[in-house]
C-alpha cells in the first residue's frame, strides 16, 4: 500500500541532506524514523535504504561530494556524512540463512523482499524523496492502534533471531496499547528457552531500551508471565517497587536511568546486584549503579536529618542519593531539596600538613588524615582548615 506523508511530516524527515542522499541513491527513509513521524513522536536517527550495492553507493555519493565510511560494509551498510551528521544507509537485503543469532544475507533490488525480512510491521515502512510512503504489511494501522505485530509467522521470525523476543516486549513497552498480539505472545512463551543462545551484551542493550520506556511495567509483567526474564535476570521481579519509583519520578519530575529502574526490580542485596551486573556484563559504571542502589536506600531509610543525608551524599554522591531517595519513597521532597542545595565540600588539609606537624611520611599519615576527615564529616563539614589543623594537633 502506498500512502503520502503530509508536508509537516515530510519536513521532519526529508531534510535537505536526506533529500540529497535519497536522490543520489534512489533510496528511501526506512524504519523507526518513519514510524515515529507518523505517530507525531520525536524523530531520532534517520536510517536509509537503497537498491544499490555498497560499492555503488560509495561511488554515487562520492560523485556528489559526499563523504562515506564503510561502517558495516560486510553487511551492506555504509555511513554518509553531511555537515558532520552521519546517516546509515543499507542495501536492500533478503535472508539466505539464519541461526537464531546471525543472518547470512544477499542483496536485492526488491523493496518488498527487504521489508519482509524486518521484524515488526511498523518497522517496515519506507518513504521516498517525494514523500510517498510504502507500507507492505499494514504497519501504519498497527502503529496508530498500538499493535506490535510480527511480519509473517511470529514463531518463524523469532527462530531467525531470538533477540526479537526482547524486541517484542521493548516495542510493546514503548508503543503497545490494548491486548498484545496473541500469536506473538504464544511464540515468545514457547521460544523463551532459546534466549541463553544470545550474547548477554545484546540482551542488556534491549533491556536498557525497554526500561527506558515511560512505563515499562506492563511489558515487564508480560515478560514474567511468558517466562522470559527468568532466562537472564530471574532476580528482577519486584514490579511493585518499580511502580513506586515511576510514580515518584513523575511526581517530582525526576527521571532516572534504566539501571536505576533495574535496581528497583532487584532485592536490596549488594551480592545479588553484583551477580546480575556480572551476568549481563554491564560496564563498570552501570554495575556500580546496581550495587550502590542495592545498599544505599536502606542507609537512607527512616527520619533522616539533613546533616545525616549530607554525610551520605559526601560518601556516595548526589546522583546516587537522589535515586536512592526516590527508591525509598520517604521524605522525598525535603531530601531532594537538600540534595539540590549540595555543594561538594573539599577536605581542607592534606598529608603534607600532617608532615609539617612532625609526623614522618608513611602509613601513619593516612590514618591521621582519615581520623580527621571522619571528625570533619561528623561536624557537617563546618570545620575550616585552621580547626582541622588544631584537631590534628590534639590527635598527635
Amino acid at each position: 500500500m502506498t500512502l503520502f506523508l503530509t508536508k509537516e511530516q515530510q519536513a521532519e524527515i526529508l531534510t535537505t541532506p536526506v533529500q540529497r542522499l535519497l536522490t543520489a541513491l534512489r533510496g528511501a527513509v526506512v524504519g523507526g524514523a518513519v514510524r515515529d513521524v507518523i505517530l507525531n513522536r520525536k524523530v531520532g536517527d534517520i536510517d536509509l535504504a537503497s537498491p544499490l550495492p555498497p560499492e555503488r553507493m560509495i561511488e554515487a555519493l562520492s560523485a556528489q561530494g559526499i563523504k562515506t565510511k564503510p561502517t558495516g560494509i560486510a553487511h551492506g551498510t555504509i555511513t554518509a556524512v553531511i555537515d558532520h551528521v552521519g546517516y546509515e544507509i543499507t542495501t536492500l537485503r533478503r535472508d539466505v540463512r539464519t541461526d537464531g543469532r546471525h543472518a547470512e544475507v544477499a542483496y536485492t533490488d526488491d523493496w518488498r523482499e527487504d521489508a519482509a525480512r524486518r521484524d515488526f510491521t511498523f518497522n517496515a515502512l519506507y518513504v521516498d524523496a517525494e514523500g510517498n510512503l510504502s507500507d507492505y504489511f499494514g504497519g501504519v494501522d498497527d502503529a496508530k492502534t498500538g499493535r506490535v505485530r510480527f511480519i509473517g509467522d511470529a514463531r518463524a521470525r523469532i527462530q531467525e533471531d531470538v533477540l526479537r523476543i526482547l524486541r517484542f516486549f521493548r516495542f510493546t513497552a514503548s508503543f503497545g496499547r490494548g491486548e498484545p498480539d496473541g500469536d506473538a505472545i504464544a511464540a515468545c512463551r514457547e521460544l523463551a528457552p532459546l534466549i541463553p543462545r544470545l550474547s548477554v551484551e545484546r540482551v542488556a542493550r534491549e533491556m536498557a531500551k525497554l526500561l527506558g520506556a515511560e512505563d515499562p511495567v506492563p511489558a515487564l509483567r508480560l515478560m514474567q508471565e511468558c517466562g522470559v526474564t527468568q532466562h537472564f535476570a530471574p532476580e528482577a521481579s519486584d514490579l511493585s517497587r518499580l511502580e513506586s519509583l515511576l510514580a515518584a519520578e513523575t511526581l517530582h519530575n525526576a527521571p532516572t536511568s534504566a539501571w536505576t529502574r533495574l535496581a528497583a526490580l532487584l532485592p536490596q542485596d549488594e551480592a545479588v546486584a553484583a551477580v546480575v551486573a556480572a551476568r549481563l556484563k554491564l560496564s563498570k559504571r552501570d554495575g556500580e549503579t546496581l550495587c550502590v542502589l542495592a545498599k544505599l536506600p536502606e542507609l537512607l531509610r527512616g527520619q533522616l536529618s539533613p546533616a545525616a543525608l549530607r554525610r551520605q551524599i559526601y560518601a556516595f554522591g548526589a546522583n546516587y542519593c537522589r535515586d536512592a531517595v526516590l527508591l525509598n519513597g520517604e521524605q522525598i521532597h525535603d531530601s531532594l531539596a537538600t540534595i539540590a542545595a549540595w555543594e561538594s565540600p573539599v577536605f581542607p588539609i592534606r598529608g603534607e600538613d600532617i608532615v609539617k606537624l612532625g609526623i614522618p611520611a608513611g602509613p601513619q599519615i593516612g590514618k591521621i588524615l582519615c581520623a580527621i576527615e571522619k571528625w570533619w564529616i561528623a561536624g557537617d563539614f563546618r570545620a575550616n582548615r585552621k580547626a582541622c589543623l588544631e584537631y590534628a594537633g590534639k590527635l598527635i
